[in-house]
């Protein structure tokens, strides 16, 4: 991947206009691409697809390896004749067009593709076998689980013990309606997100997927591959993923997600992460994976403490995982989100890989002129962005840096005029050694920390910021295409 020097815009599926409440594989996606093709971009990074759990974070998800039945586009099922116009047009998917409301797109939007899968009963689906057939390995699983969750209306640890196991119990609860409901929601998934990844890619835009490192104690992983993670018998997490007490969280970071079992997956050749990047690899052109340090040592929390003050680290098995990826797959194109508290031996193990690691513009300034992430000490093999889904946009960040931090950018920048801070920014990474420079659409729209998509530490109120269609406007984009060739990406 990082062959020639490149660029691209971060924007997540869910932040797309449309009048149906999140966005989806529809028109507006189209249009995205339109827009990257026309700002001189070459890849179109994204957050996780997967199924959002509690918490609606696409980094704790149902399955691991299933697409999220939001972003599937109504106007292309009425253009599929599964819906008509007036089955959807009056449903109220959310009252204001900035934000996601996910409580009314679970309410309205799972009823209306319900409706959908009962139309195609009397219709023959293209692919529909092939699909199921290819996906065999995880989309009867999932099927299952998410319709005895349903069923129960409870997270798995809920769940009546026999049909945990999967005894007799479990096979009484399975409606044939309902796990063909599931499936049905991923063929549709597949279809049109494909079709759109086909688009990008004849437009010249490479799609750059994200891999979250852990899924939700409550999923179908952990249903159907519990010798995977660590939990007891009964499935319930005996410890949990999180990050230590710093500077920024005097209790660190309690993420919840049940860790893995480096030892049966070493000696299980990592089958169950295999097949989790086969199915990654065949989504996106290059992808992220979340977390890397996490794959040499990672923050274990005993499940019953309430924060991440008594955790400790482990070291995990990242050489033999990373080595096994290769032979596997050969020559792929991976990046590794390699911040935070890194160590001597999670430089190593980055380097063993080969792959390039991440620069953040916004993390520059917090000490002197020795620190990495300023432009002109970026390596040529990594990646730099002005900020990520995890930091406030860069105007948000400028109104609340510290003066020692604005004093050092302003120099740095050669300019002290707020105005132009975050252009100035924009070209500051654009023009780094870096093979890749990324930009949130949000530091390109120079919006606030209202745009913000997540605050790491917290739960609630996070991944519902949405752009406004008019902002994909000409003179933007004919902007960013001038910086783009200015700094030949």
């Amino acid at each position: 991947m990082l062959r020639n020097r490149s660029s691209g815009i971060l924007l997540h599926l869910s932040s797309l206009p449309n009048p149906y409440g999140i966005g989806t594989f529809g028109k507006e996606a189209y249009d995205f691409v339109d827009f990257l093709k026309k700002a001189g971009q070459t890849y179109w990074q994204i957050l996780p697809l997967n199924p959002v759990a509690e918490g609606n974070s696409p980094y704790s998800t149902y399955s691991a390896f299933a697409l999220n039945p939001y972003f599937i586009d109504l106007d292309l099922l009425k253009k599929d004749e599964l819906l008509q116009e007036s089955d959807y047009q009056h449903l109220d998917f959310g009252s204001d067009p900035t934000k996601v409301d996910y409580v009314k797109i679970t309410q309205n939007k799972m009823n209306i593709l319900m409706l959908a899968y009962e139309n195609r009963k009397a219709k023959s689906l293209d692919g529909w076998n092939s699909f199921v057939a290819t996906n065999r390995e995880w989309i009867d699983n999932y099927a299952a689980f998410m319709s005895i969750r349903s069923y129960f209306n409870d997270s798995l640890q809920n769940w009546d013990a026999e049909v945990k196991r999967k005894n007799a119990a479990f096979y009484s609860l399975l409606e044939k309606d309902e796990v063909d409901f599931w499936i049905f929601l991923q063929y549709l998934c597949q279809k049109q997100w494909m079709s759109l990844k086909k688009y990008a890619n004849d437009q010249g835009i490479h799609i750059f997927g994200d891999m979250p490192i852990y899924v939700s104690g409550d999923s179908a992983d952990v249903w159907a591959n519990p010798e995977v993670f660590d939990v007891d018998a009964d499935l319930q997490p005996l410890h949990v993923a999180g990050c230590p007490p710093d500077d920024f969280a005097v209790d660190g970071q309690r993420w919840g997600m049940p860790v893995f079992q480096w030892d049966f997956l070493i000696k299980n050749d990592f089958a169950w992460w295999m097949k989790r990047l086969k199915r990654n690899l065949q989504l996106y052109d290059c992808m992220r994976i979340d977390h890397f340090r996490g794959l040499e040592s990672f923050y274990s929390i005993p499940a019953g403490e309430p924060t991440a003050r008594n955790g400790r680290w482990v070291k995990a098995c990242g050489r033999e995982f990373f080595a096994k990826i290769k032979e596997q797959f050969g020559d792929v194109d991976i990046i590794l989100e390699d911040l935070g508290f890194i160590t001597q031996e999670v430089m190593d193990l980055k380097k063993y890989t080969g792959f390039p690691g991440m620069k953040v513009l916004q993390f520059a300034f917090l000490s002197d002129a020795n620190n990495p992430y300023l432009p002109h000490h970026c390596e040529r093999n990594s990646v730099i962005y002005t900020s990520s889904h995890d930091n406030d946009t860069l105007l948000g960040w400028f109104s609340h840096a510290s003066e020692y931090e604005k004093r050092f950018l302003t120099s740095y920048l050669g300019t002290s005029a707020e105005d132009d801070i975050v252009w100035a920014c924009i070209e500051k990474v654009m023009s780094a050694e870096s093979m890749l420079s990324i930009i949130p659409l949000q530091d390109f729209l120079q919006l606030d920390s209202e745009a913000r998509m997540n605050i790491p530490g917290t739960t609630y109120g996070n991944w519902v910021w949405r752009v406004q269609r008019e902002a994909f406007d000409s003179e933007l984009a004919q902007k960013i295409h001038e910086t783009t060739k200015k700094y030949n990406r």
